[in-house]
């Protein structure tokens, strides 16, 4: 049965291995490969007026990637322009037609892209462009013939074995500028609040130098003069957001355009100069995310019909579903199901699929080890993105499952999250304290999860416009609980003693901070 002590200790043991605990100890720009080479040859165009374009990706973290490395140029008083592909239109990364449409740029920086863009470097030294690669998907065997590459996974590289996302690879690259371009008083830190939605949206581990972004970017989101973070904070009307405020409701808000529309939008929102613009920006946004949120309700119900829940990975698929959803598709796949799951759509020929991970199962390397059935493939071990014929996806599904067993997922999945058997008499305001020391919550940091035995079921309410949650009294020795179960698949009787699986949470109302128990799952 743990106590308090006892929670504080297994928490503090995550963090045993950590390098960097303090902003004065994380790696510095040197140790990212070409680094200084490519802040060398920015420096050189922002000197000559040479136009400079910036091609980024249309979900959170290349949005933000593009945002800090246009902030920048802004500053430099540089001549620059921005592309961000259109996921319909333009499709994922650098090729030929955007280079085209970047007629008269002498230098290309990619941001969150590029690792993989052989054909498209290749165009750019044939037209005489010089190609500057930030990126930190996993780089293919053939790396891209481009001036400098920066990508902490690539060989050579010698920055520390620490997941990083692309808004932080471009932020290290202006961190070599600062040096580069001797501005002493430049401040790195303001780029800390950007950084904090890119790093939690792209899902990076909350261990280390991640931690310490995080934990002070979410500060500076609070203490934020940005339009963008004033216009959201009273569109949710809130004074200040929590850590789960940027998972579930601004990450969201910021993909949404991509995933609907256009992730420009977005960029120009995180750009906005004054209130007025940022909310007729996130006006729009707003739309977006309404119209995301029904095609996924209906895209979750249809990828389900062909389900076969003895298979270890999920793979589904439909003709012209949304290309913008199915990534979301597949990560609630994964939770319902506990297991990988991969959704596709098709167009034609072809299909595109977008794969989500649990645990810790490397997803990446299970999809590269059926490289021959693919047309390409990229992401990282949690998340990734497939591009195959559409003739081939019952094989893929075979073989993807055939090289996969069930005990082999079983040692990566996320039963570690379990601390123990919680005492119910420690459920306080203290533990509450105690819990949010140890924030931020996500990836290589769960939320701690407990298990509480025996309860008895006072009452059990359903909740929620459709009446898919319930909020259920508990009783257990002389503790009364409060418990929310959200999509519930399980309602117990009144007088039924339970065994659950809880996260414990800060429920507050009329300024009372009171815990509150939600439920994981309902044992028996």
């Amino acid at each position: 049965m743990l106590d308090k002590e006892a929670i504080k200790e297994l928490l503090s043991s995550r963090f045993s291995n950590d390098i960097h605990t303090k902003l004065s100890q994380i790696p510095l720009p040197c140790e990212l490969k070409d680094t200084f080479k490519a802040a060398k040859r920015i420096k050189e165009a922002i000197q000559n007026d040479e136009l400079i374009a910036v091609v980024g990706d249309y979900d959170v973290d290349g949005i933000v990637s593009t945002a800090i490395m246009a902030e920048f140029l802004s500053d430099m008083s540089a001549n620059f322009i921005i592309k961000i592909p259109n996921r319909f239109k333009d499709g994922y990364g650098l090729n030929e037609e955007i280079i085209n449409e970047l007629e008269n740029a002498t230098l290309i920086i990619t941001v969150d892209n590029g690792i993989s863009a052989i054909e498209a470097a290749k165009i750019c030294k044939a037209k005489g462009i010089d190609l500057i690669i930030t990126d930190h998907h996993m780089p293919l065997p053939t790396l891209p013939e481009a001036y400098a590459i920066i990508n902490p996974k690539q060989e050579a590289c010698t920055f520390p074995n620490i997941e990083i996302c692309g808004a932080q690879v471009a932020w290290y690259l202006i961190g070599a500028l600062k040096e580069v371009c001797n501005l002493k008083n430049y401040d790195m830190a303001k780029f800390l609040d950007l950084l904090t939605l890119a790093i939690i949206a792209d899902m990076m581990e909350l261990r280390d130098l991640n931690r310490i972004l995080v934990r002070l970017g979410l500060a500076r989101i609070n203490s934020s003069k940005r339009a963008c973070f004033e216009a959201i904070k009273n569109y949710y009307n809130k004074e200040k957001f929590e850590f789960d405020d940027i998972s579930f409701l601004i990450a969201p808000l910021i993909n949404s355009a991509g995933r609907i529309d256009d992730a420009t939008i977005s960029y120009e929102f995180l750009r906005s100069k004054n209130l007025t613009e940022a909310n007729e920006y996130l006006d729009k946004i707003c739309e977006f995310n309404a119209s995301r949120k029904a095609q996924e309700k209906a895209l979750f119900e249809s990828s389900q019909n062909d389900i076969d829940e003895n298979e270890d990975i999920i793979v589904t698929w439909g003709d012209e579903w949304h290309e913008g959803v199915i990534g979301i598709v597949a990560s609630r796949l994964a939770k319902k199901y506990k297991k990988p799951a991969i959704v596709f759509s098709i167009d034609g020929n072809r299909a595109k699929g977008s794969a989500r991970s649990v645990g810790k199962f490397d997803i990446l390397s299970l999809i590269a080890s059926h490289e021959n059935l693919l047309y390409g493939y990229g992401g990282h071990k949690g998340a990734a993105g497939i591009v195959i014929e559409s003739a081939n996806l019952s094989k893929f599904k075979t073989a993807i499952n055939q090289s996969c067993f069930l005990q082999e997922l079983y040692d990566f999945s996320d039963n570690d999250e379990i601390l123990g058997q919680i005492d119910p008499a420690v459920i306080d305001y203290e533990l509450l304290e105690i819990l949010e020391f140890f924030e931020p919550y996500g990836q290589k940091n769960p939320r701690p999860l407990f298990e509480l035995k025996d309860a008895t079921v006072k009452s059990a309410k359903k909740i929620g416009k459709e009446e898919s949650h319930l909020k259920i009294i508990l009783q257990k020795d002389s503790k009364t609980l409060e418990a929310v179960f959200f999509n519930f698949d399980y309602l117990p009787k009144i007088g039924e003693n339970i065994d659950i699986l809880v996260t414990i949470a800060k429920n507050s109302f009329r300024g009372l901070i009171t815990p509150q128990l939600l439920i994981k799952e309902i044992i028996r």
